[in-house]
């Protein structure tokens, strides 16, 4: 196992006046054992930013460090780490065992490390039974796992996933987090996981990258990303629903600063007899809540409540006020938070 340092990452495809630069100088520190997300939406530049640390891409500025090694110019084989693919990439003709023990064989590792490799990872996935199959017996979810499971075999000093959920139904999203959780825990492998869904996000990172343009927006804890966002962009990105961005409510009056954006989570807000006056367009009923999709003036405004709350009707008005302590505040001009 190794730490990874990224050092001012920068990438731009071409050159002179016609470089397109997608990567605008990238710092982060993953320390030692680390699980980190890189997170945000399609064309932010998080792939392209894992697949430098893979050496699938060039650098053309910075660092990356691994361990104490700069690895810019080692070529992928040599950089000691296994990446698991959206795509899962087995060889359909193979049984398990042989789609996972396949790389040792490669590299000549003799047979009884890797009878005790393979075993030992389908031991931790739960692949044992599934070892003499081919691929085309199996489902999403457990080819995945082989997919997994033959970066486990190579013993890496990191893992580097590539959106590996995105094909599996939500379902076997949710089981399948469950499982990389239980093997991070049980190997304690640094690894960078790559996806847009902020749900895998939360609930996969020891701390969490949010790309926004191919820059860095925030890197912390879920807790404190969700909790206090670095900028609008954040607050809008994780959460669902997203939190209140409201530009023209009642801001000066809660003590905003002059062209301060005002946010607050829909579930900071409290229904009741007097507060800020709203006008209800629709309800959605979610279980064990309900969110109301209001108009504040001309902005929208969401309300998350408990579901044994009456709900009210479209086209209504009703009264809801913000918790205390619940505000956020952020630069009406660059978006960055304001701590006031």
């Amino acid at each position: 196992m190794a730490s990874i340092e990224l050092k001012h990452l920068i990438k731009r495809y071409g050159r002179g006046n016609q470089a397109l630069q997608v990567l605008h100088g990238v710092n982060a520190h993953i320390a030692d054992g680390e699980f980190v997300v890189i997170v945000g939406p399609s064309g932010c530049g998080k792939s392209t930013l894992l697949r430098m640390v893979a050496g699938l891409e060039d650098v053309t500025e910075g660092q990356i460090l691994v361990g104490e090694r700069v690895v810019n110019d080692l070529e992928p084989a040599k950089r000691d780490m296994a990446m698991v693919f959206q795509n899962y990439a087995l060889y359909p003709h193979m049984s398990v065992f042989d789609n996972m023990a396949y790389g040792l064989k490669i590299a000549g590792v003799p047979k009884a490390d890797i009878q005790e490799r393979v075993h030992k990872a389908a031991g931790i996935l739960e692949l044992g039974a599934l070892l003499t199959r081919k691929p085309r017996e199996l489902s999403g979810g457990q080819r995945q796992r082989v997919a997994m499971g033959r970066a486990i075999v190579r013993q890496p000093q990191a893992f580097l996933f590539d959106e590996p959920l995105s094909n599996l139904d939500a379902k076997l999203r949710a089981q399948t987090r469950l499982e990389i959780r239980k093997l991070h825990r049980e190997l304690g492998i640094t690894s960078l996981f790559v996806t847009h869904d902020q749900v895998e996000a939360m609930t996969l990172a020891q701390r969490m990258i949010v790309m926004n343009g191919g820059r860095m927006e925030q890197f912390d804890t879920p807790e404190a990303v969700y909790n206090r966002p670095a900028s609008t962009f954040v607050a809008s990105f994780i959460g669902s629903p997203p939190m209140n961005l409201l530009r023209h409510g009642p801001n000066a009056e809660l003590g905003g600063p002059a062209g301060a954006v005002l946010g607050i989570r829909p579930e900071h807000l409290v229904l009741g007899n007097a507060g800020w006056a709203v006008q209800v367009d629709t309800v959605e009923l979610l279980g064990a809540e309900r969110l109301i999709h209001a108009r504040l003036g001309d902005e929208l405004l969401t309300v998350r409540t408990d579901e044994a709350i009456e709900a009210p009707i479209p086209g209504c008005t009703i009264h809801v006020c913000p918790q205390p302590g619940k505000l956020h505040w952020f630069d009406g001009t660059s978006g960055v938070r304001l701590d006031i």
